[in-house]
Parts: C-alpha cells; structure tokens; sequence
C-alpha cells in the first residue's frame, strides 16, 4: 500500500504533493502515493471520479499504468472500481466507518502493549518530538487543518511501526488513512488540541509502566474520535477540477 513520507528526523508528517507531468519516469507506486496524499489531505473528497484519462494528463503516463495505481488503491480502500463506470475515491457507509473504528481499538490495544514492552529511549524521543509537531501546527495560522489532522493520524502510525511489527504497523497505516476519508465524509468536528493533549497522556502513561491504563486512554481517545463523527446524510458529490486538485 501507498506509505506517507516521513517529517525530518521524526514522525511521519504530511506527505508531498504530486510532483506533476514534469516528473520523469513516474512509477506506479508514485502516482498511487500522490492520489492517495490527495485524499487524505482532503483535495480529492469522497465520491470524485478518478477520470484515468485526466489522471494520465497529470503524470504523462498512459491509462494503463494510471488503472494500475488506481487498482492499487482500491486494494487499501481508498479508491472503488465500479465496472464500466470507472474509479472513484471511496464513500464509506455509516457501517463502515463503524467498523473501521471498531477495529482500530481491538489492534491499536494490542499496539499500545507491544510498545509498551518493547520501547526504548529513542522510541519514546520520537513520539515525544512528534507531538511537539503536532502542537506546533495547533498555532494559530502555523498550518492548514488538513496538516494538523494528518499529524494527528501519523502519531498513531509511528506508535505502530515503533512495535517492530511490520504488519501490524501496515494494518494501522491503512486504518488510519481510512479513517481520514470517513472523517472527511462525516464532518468530523473532532478538537485537534484535545487528540494531541490525549497523545501525550498516554505516553506518560506509557513512560510510567501504566500499560493497561495506557491501553484504555487509546480506546477511549478512538471512541471519542468516532463520537466526533456526524453521521447524517451528505449532500450530492461537488464536482471539481480533478487536475488542479491534484496539482494544487
């Protein structure tokens, strides 16, 4: 699945934006991180058409290598192939997003453990300096929303990867980015410095041998994300400039 790029000596942070058809000898991969960046930064929202034809504009590629990318994407969720129809950035449903949400809290338990047993020095001097990202982006006019949420999901990624479990930390990966699209679909009305507060609390949590404890201060961090949700109908797809969306 696509990876987000990682901020300067620490956490991951918001990912590049496309590169453009300048760009020389584009691979599948790139351009399946690019949408994919896209989406989680919200330019590309739920229900848009990934016109394969626009898309090869962008990349100077051909179709085939952009349905590649696309059914890349549709592996982790983040992009439906609708037969003869095309490809469209994914509209969870209300069950969805709850299950989502759900599975979350049973692996990002078992996350919260593995680290906690297994984390050294370093591995806590990341997280600590991630948040300190994460609050710098809280200033007012520091960073747009979107760079202050995608820090937010990424806190939950490096605690992942700082397991040492490399599948674990892929699940969570995807999980995360799924969840960026349910909350750009539900109108999350979710309080950055609340989730950024919560991620220091459970890494004193942590620090201080509390495992279970720490393992209940996640769950109740993801529940009361979910609880953030608002799970009303939406209004019907905007239509936008998918080019300038990409390039923007």
């Amino acid at each position: 699945m696509p990876r987000a790029p990682k901020a300067p000596s620490a956490a991951l942070a918001s990912p590049s934006a496309p590169s453009g058809p300048s760009t020389k000898a584009v691979t599948i991969e790139a351009i399946a991180q690019d949408i994919a960046t896209a989406i989680i930064e919200k330019r590309l929202p739920p229900g848009t058409w990934l016109r394969e034809e626009a898309l090869g504009r962008v990349y100077g590629v051909s179709r085939t290598k952009v349905r590649a990318a696309l059914l890349t994407l549709s592996k982790d969720k983040l992009v439906e192939m609708i037969p003869d129809k095309g490809a469209f950035v994914n509209k969870p449903s209300v069950q969805e997003a709850r299950e989502v949400f759900g599975l979350r809290r049973i692996l990002e338990s078992e996350v919260v453990r593995l680290f906690a047993a297994k984390a050294r020095p370093r591995d806590y001097q990341r997280l600590t300096q991630h948040i300190r990202f994460e609050r710098s982006a809280l200033r007012p006019h520091a960073t747009t929303g979107t760079v202050r949420e995608t820090l937010l999901g990424d806190f939950h990624v490096a605690l992942a990867e700082a397991t040492g479990n490399h599948t674990l930390a892929e699940l969570v990966r995807e999980l995360v980015a799924r969840s960026s699209l349910i909350a750009m679909l539900y109108h999350s009305a979710n309080d950055s410095h609340c989730s950024s507060g919560e991620h220091a609390d459970f890494l004193r949590l942590c620090r201080s041998g509390q495992t279970e404890a720490a393992v209940a201060c996640m769950t109740e961090h993801l529940m009361r994300i979910e609880a953030s949700l608002q799970f009303v109908p939406d209004g019907p797809d905007r239509q936008l400039d998918l080019i300038n969306a990409l390039l923007a």
